[in-house]
């Protein structure tokens, strides 16, 4: 069994029913962003089911802001916060055809893609800066896609930077991670922005450093209101901002 589909497995054990079912009285004692967000977020009576299966499509940029090169992508993905995800990507075309994975299960996290399958492009994972980079990544996804996550999960702590912004942090073990969601007056969405622990700059140094996404075009799906369209990066609310990544969710169910 290949890396990826055990990591599949592991995370998709992680759906339990039944589930509980959301009542606006469960965020009675949150900021008011965050009740704002999570009424926008879930209808009342739906069954707060946290593990998510997705499909995406879009385009994929491993060049720069100068010189993006995007090339279309299509990726599945498993969702299930706090423990992990797996993102199973194809991307390009003609020549430059690359496939692989993003991951993290419980204390492992990798970075894996090759050309044609077999000549490496990037490859990282296995110590503690990875993991925590990764992590990040869980929780900010968790916002788009599986906001039960954030209602449910005991160690979420969440605060209100402004009238808008309702900020979850998220801890786990030993790690932890804060994000900002930012909303409109009905509690749509707008973006979502974190400190990340990340390598991605000119000196090639883990940093905590801005990154975020942007958010669009809600659909409702088994009693969710989630974003199907998605765009982010790095410097995410800096003159440095460049959206890498862009992609339109083609299917999504809840464990």
């Amino acid at each position: 069994m290949s890396l990826v589909e055990q990591a599949r497995r592991a995370l998709l054990d992680r759906a339990e029913s039944p589930a509980p079912r959301y009542e606006s009285s469960m965020t009675s004692r949150l900021p008011e962003p965050a009740r704002r967000f999570f009424d926008f977020a879930i209808e009342p009576g739906t069954p707060l089911k946290t593990v998510v299966e997705l499909t995406m499509e879009g385009e994929l940029s491993l060049g720069t802001r100068e010189s993006p090169k995007f090339m279309p992508m299509r990726a599945s993905q498993v969702l299930a916060a706090p423990e992990g995800f797996v993102w199973d990507v194809h991307a390009g075309n003609g020549l430059m055809r690359i496939a692989g994975s993003d991951g993290m299960v419980h204390d492992r996290s990798w970075t894996r893609f090759a050309l044609f399958g077999v000549v490496p492009v990037a490859r990282a994972g296995g110590d503690a800066d990875h993991l925590r980079s990764a992590f990040g990544r869980v929780v900010a996804e968790a916002a788009f896609w599986s906001p039960a996550f954030l209602l449910r999960h005991e160690s979420v702590e969440w605060s209100a930077p402004d009238r808008d912004t309702a900020r979850a942090t998220v801890s786990h073990g030993a790690l932890a991670q804060s994000i900002d969601i930012r909303v409109d007056p009905e509690g749509k969405p707008r973006w979502v922005s974190l400190p990340r622990w990340s390598n991605a700059n000119a000196d090639k140094i883990y940093r905590l450093q801005p990154f975020g996404g942007e958010l669009s075009d809600f659909r409702p799906v088994s009693g969710f209101r989630v974003p199907c369209r998605v765009e982010g990066g790095n410097f995410f609310g800096t003159p440095d901002y460049f959206p890498f990544y862009r992609s339109r969710v083609t299917g999504l169910r809840f464990r």
